[in-house]
């Protein structure tokens, strides 16, 4: 049977298979019986329609506006004040960006009933549940909340058939479902991932615990070459945001955008920009945007996610050295890259050799953008377990590693 796998099958066995099933030799036999009864199943189904579009009628003009939702949902159309409940956080106190994700998925759940979804067994660290969204469960079910309407999936510890569901759920073409759970278990739910992709599917994985942030769950935990495999994936959008402010902008970009993203974030707490220091969250949907209002840099710090508010303190101390620092948040690599060569001219001149890029992962990916003169501030290893703080110390993602990566740069790209 192998050789049946990679080829088809030759003429003599296609004409031994024919005897053995008593079927006519011919090349192309169809039966007089057969054309009868598909005839048949024809007239069956068109009564069967007209029966169906009479009582789909009669509900569409009982349910007004249950009949609109669907009709809008067939469109993939938004309602027009889906995002204007959305939340903003302040800068006087620090949030993880999965918590500030949680939040705003309760926000788009209260405008978009077509969001829906859950986690393989991580809720509570995810924050991937709809409070008052009722479990997806039949009604007989003996957990508090169980109904066929529910919001809320329990996957279980099964993240590829998550990710599968979540491709069946949105083949449909109605929803726009979400699953999370870790980012280093995205391993286990590449396939399903890869798939939605390829299909171009509005599924939105979370996946939070982000790096070595994570503690003391240790390095069997902590994702390190995750972010350059998944960014490897053709038509996945990796969306890694720098605060609270930046994870409401990334969600209303991946609903707009409508289609395979991927959203990772923190398990620590990270700071709120202050965007009255700092630019808005305007320009996220570029996937790389300045922070700092710096027109003729000697420098670019190019950062993502928890590390974008380590940048910004090494280009403050850099400033008080005499030298100029843009920092950029970058996102998403993917939205960056579909941008016009003006804007990305703009952002990242290429009179201005001497960049540092910081990722609590592995460097793969990041040439493209600080080229030969660039110096990466990266993780080529496996974690360990401690406390965040120690263990982004310990690994270089501090403000002084950046300032000394930065001069390093200086230095290559004067040569």
């Amino acid at each position: 049977t192998a050789k049946s796998h990679g080829s088809a099958l030759g003429a003599d066995e296609v004409a031994a298979t024919k005897i053995e099933l008593n079927l006519p030799s011919q090349e192309f036999f169809f039966p007089e019986e057969v054309e009868k009864h598909v005839r048949k199943v024809q007239e069956r189904s068109a009564k069967l329609k007209s029966k169906w579009q009479a009582e789909f009628s009669k509900w569409q003009s009982a349910n007004p506006e249950r009949a609109a939702l669907l009709e809008r949902l067939s469109r993939r159309e938004l309602p027009s004040n889906w995002s204007a409940d959305l939340p903003m956080f302040a800068s006087d106190k620090e949030v993880s960006t999965r918590k500030a994700s949680g939040d705003v998925i309760n926000a788009l759940a209260a405008k978009l009933p077509e969001l829906f979804g859950g986690s393989a067994d991580l809720a509570e660290s995810n924050n991937t549940t709809i409070d008052g969204g009722g479990s997806f469960l039949p009604s007989s079910s003996k957990m508090k909340g169980a109904s066929p309407y529910g919001r809320i999936i329990h996957f279980g510890i099964r993240e590829h058939a998550m990710g599968s569901i979540l491709n069946g759920i949105a083949l449909h073409g109605l929803a726009r479902p979400f699953g999370g759970t870790f980012l280093v278990f995205s391993d286990y739910m590449r396939g399903a991932v890869r798939l939605a992709a390829l299909m171009k599917l509005p599924v939105t994985f979370i996946w939070s615990h982000d790096s070595i942030g994570l503690g003391e769950d240790g390095p069997t935990h902590q994702p390190i070459e995750h972010i350059a495999a998944l960014r490897a994936i053709p038509g996945l959008d990796v969306i890694r945001p720098a605060d609270a402010n930046e994870v409401v902008a990334c969600w209303s970009q991946i609903i707009s955008r409508d289609r395979t993203a991927g959203l990772l974030l923190s398990r620590q707490n990270l700071p709120v920009l202050d965007r009255s220091r700092y630019r808005s969250t305007a320009e996220v949907g570029r996937g790389a945007y300045a922070l700092n209002d710096v027109a003729t840099p000697d420098i670019l710090i190019i950062a993502s996610g928890s590390e974008v508010s380590i940048a910004l303190k090494a280009s403050e101390q850099l400033m008080e050295q005499g030298l100029k620092a843009r920092v950029i948040s970058a996102p998403c690599l993917e939205w960056y890259r579909e941008q016009e060569q003006g804007y990305k001219e703009l952002l990242m001149p290429k009179s201005v050799r001497a960049r540092v890029s910081i990722e609590a992962g592995i460097a793969q990916g990041w040439h493209e953008f600080i080229g030969d003169s660039g110096v990466a501030i990266s993780l080529e290893h496996y974690g360990a377990s401690a406390s965040a703080p120690v263990l982004f110390k310990e690994f270089g993602f501090t403000q002084e590693a950046v300032i000394k990566a930065c001069k390093e740069s200086l230095a290559k790209s004067s040569k």
